[in-house]
């Protein structure tokens, strides 16, 4: 039954089954093993990083195409969600128009993208999507009047899904009964639904095409396979995929500007998960994003500790100083790189192979 929902592709490795299904057990209990507003943050960005990460590495991994659309694709989706409920009022008919537009606008620019750009070498393709990603965010900032400019939109959910609307009176193993926490469930089921929905993409027929035009496109297209169809299919479901994790987005933060979905530094996280987690692997997505969100979130923190125990030798106070937060976490990529060059997925399935 666990074969058949998994879409046949298992986690081949005991620790790497055991890591999954306690990001699974914390994700799910999140809300109750870490209470605070800030661990529920970290934890709707996991979701929200798994979704988006499992849509690229349909495109990169499993394809071979380097594109820096992606978020894009993300902005898009955020954009659906608040423009339409900023427009239409609090409803759930808003959120479907907001949603099904945003899907609709993807499905058109991605698919114009695929056939105008797909037909060049990688290099160039990577350039294109680059040009177009930067002249969307700059349109996003520049049409106030729509999206808010660089001022962004906040918007209203429908009253069941903030944090005012109290399911019970009294809080439940000391955890408030809200709309935020089923908000935050609305996320969980909408992430897990989209992986598995992945995994079953990249385990089917067409997922094994995209893996033999990866490996060798040449051999691929003469055996009789449209090699450029079959990457725009690729190009159009990662783009879907990056748009509803764009709508998740919005709808746990309930603002959108042009840094929160659409910003160059979310591509280059995209990127480092999907190195981190394991190209070619779905569960690398949801392994890179837990460890890097988290790691991103509280490495400020941890320093601060190392900090204040080591104020006794100020050159090491001075080393573990939060300020220098973004340094230690580009040592800590560049060790999982050289201990992990497959990832860490690739690694443990190597490992559980020997």
């Amino acid at each position: 039954m666990l074969n058949r929902i998994l879409s046949g592709d298992t986690p081949r490795s005991r620790v790497l089954a055991v890591v999954l299904v306690a990001i699974f057990v914390g994700l799910a209990l999140a809300p109750f093993l870490f209470p605070g507003v800030k661990a529920l943050n970290v934890a709707a960005k996991v979701l929200v990083f798994v979704v988006l990460v499992a849509g690229f590495d349909l495109l990169l991994g499993y394809t071979g195409i380097v594109s820096f659309a992606h978020t894009m694709f993300f902005g898009i989706g955020a954009y659906g969600i608040a423009i339409a409920t900023t427009r239409l009022g609090a409803t759930w008919s808003a959120l479907a128009v907001g949603l099904g537009g945003a899907l609709a606008v993807s499905l058109v620019l991605s698919l114009a993208v695929g056939l105008f750009s797909l037909r060049v070498r990688a290099i160039f393709f990577a350039m294109i999507t680059l040009a177009v990603a930067s002249a969307f965010q700059t349109l996003a900032s520049q049409l106030s009047d729509i999206t808010g400019g660089e001022d962004g939109l906040t918007f209203k959910v429908p009253a069941i899904l903030s944090p005012a609307f109290e399911f019970a009176e009294e809080p439940f193993l000391g955890v408030s009964l809200d709309g935020r926490l089923l908000c935050y469930y609305l996320l969980f089921v909408l992430a897990v639904a989209l992986v598995l929905a992945v995994l079953r993409i990249v385990n089917s027929p067409f997922g094994r095409v995209l893996q033999a035009i990866r490996e060798n496109e040449f051999r691929a297209e003469a055996i009789g396979y449209r090699v450029v169809v079959y990457r725009t299919l690729a190009s159009v479901l990662s783009a879907l995929v990056a748009c509803i994790a764009g709508a998740m987005l919005a709808l746990w933060l309930r603002y959108n500007g042009p840094d929160t979905s659409l910003s160059f530094e979310i591509m280059l996280d995209v990127l480092l998960i999907v190195v981190i987690g394991g190209m070619g692997t779905v569960y690398g997505a949801v392994i890179g994003s837990a460890l890097f969100v988290v790691a991103q979130s509280y490495l400020q923190d941890l320093l601060r500790l190392g900090s204040e125990a080591a104020s006794g030798l100020p050159w090491l106070a001075a080393l573990l100083s939060p300020d220098r937060w973004l340094l230690w976490l580009g040592v800590l990529f560049v060790l999982s790189v050289y201990y992990f060059p497959t990832g860490i997925v690739g690694r443990l399935r190597a490992g559980a192979a020997r």
